[in-house]
């Protein structure tokens, strides 16, 4: 049965002749089947090619926003780089402040610990989006946690800059440094011979002339820790300022503060006078440095 033949004829328009071929019967049937495979593999070869065009526009949209990602990518560690260098200079500006005001520097105060986040090494072109993502992500997280260690080491910095300053201000404060009074000198700290016994003493303060009643002034800050009078001085001012620092105002007309009030510099705290041991209207004033007596225009700066 298999090798029956089927006869095939060939007939011509217009022509008596009538060919015939005759084909087995089983290569008839392989031809059928063979036709009937390729018509299915052409079929999905062209329904195929027309889902890959389909596709095309859709391919193109992202390779153009991955180029895009990429581009962008790059701008960000750049960015984090820009901040890695306004931090080390910030860094380099407190140092400087700490050495303009004799601060302490930590000698473990060390380079910024920040780091390049554009390593172009992440941003290969032949690697794919992925790969550069984690890249990316990698650096960003090593940059944003030393950045979190430099804004904690920075934050750190300025209270304590901070906190010397204000210190350094309020000791500015309490350290005398303008004239208690307007007037002139009649008589300097030191040596000098006594108007009263003509003989040599040593005068603790500086005696400024003036009219009575012009006005005193502290010239600092401090707390009144004495007022009262005696025979020599009449009535005076005893002003603390700290860090051993004190302030005394004799021959007064009046005292306007109270013992245990604090002043402020410039505050009017008495009026000059002539009471006590002297010879007219004028203001003794006295500094003392841990107890002693120190020349007082050592702490006039004006």
């Amino acid at each position: 049965m298999a090798f029956k033949k089927i006869t095939i004829m060939f007939l011509s328009e217009g022509a008596r002749k009538v060919r015939q071929i005759k084909v087995p019967k089983c290569f008839f049937i392989v031809f059928v089947l063979a036709a009937f495979c390729g018509g299915g593999f052409l079929t999905w070869m062209v329904r195929d090619y027309r889902e890959v065009k389909s596709e095309v526009p859709e391919l193109t949209r992202l390779r153009r926003e991955n180029q895009q990602q990429r581009v962008q990518l790059l701008a960000l560690s750049q960015k984090i780089d820009q901040v890695n260098g306004k931090m080390q200079q910030l860094r380099e500006f407190d140092h400087k402040l700490k050495v303009m005001v004799n601060m302490e520097v930590d000698e473990e105060d060390g380079p910024f610990l920040g780091m390049g986040g554009s390593n172009t090494s992440a941003f290969d072109p032949d690697q794919s989006v992925e790969k550069t993502h984690r890249n990316l992500v990698r650096l960003m997280h090593q940059s944003l946690e030393t950045l979190d260690e430099e804004v904690a080491i920075c934050t750190r910095d300025k209270q304590e800059l901070f906190k010397y300053l204000e210190n350094q201000k309020a000791m500015l404060r309490s350290t005398p440094s303008v004239w208690p009074t307007k007037g002139w000198i009649s008589s300097g700290f030191g040596q000098r011979v006594s108007p009263f016994t003509n003989k040599k003493e040593f005068h603790q303060g500086l005696d400024i002339c003036t009219r009575k009643e012009t006005p005193i002034v502290a010239p600092a800050d401090g707390m009144v820790s004495a007022v009262g009078s005696n025979y020599g001085y009449g009535k005076m001012i005893t002003l603390k300022h700290g860090n051993g620092l004190k302030t005394r105002y004799a021959h007064l007309h009046k005292i306007l503060v109270k013992k245990g009030e604090y002043v402020e510099r410039g505050q009017t705290i008495a009026l000059v006078g002539n009471t006590g041991r002297t010879t007219g209207p004028h203001l003794h004033y006295e500094v003392h440095l841990n107890g002693m007596p120190v020349n007082p225009m050592r702490y006039i700066l004006d």
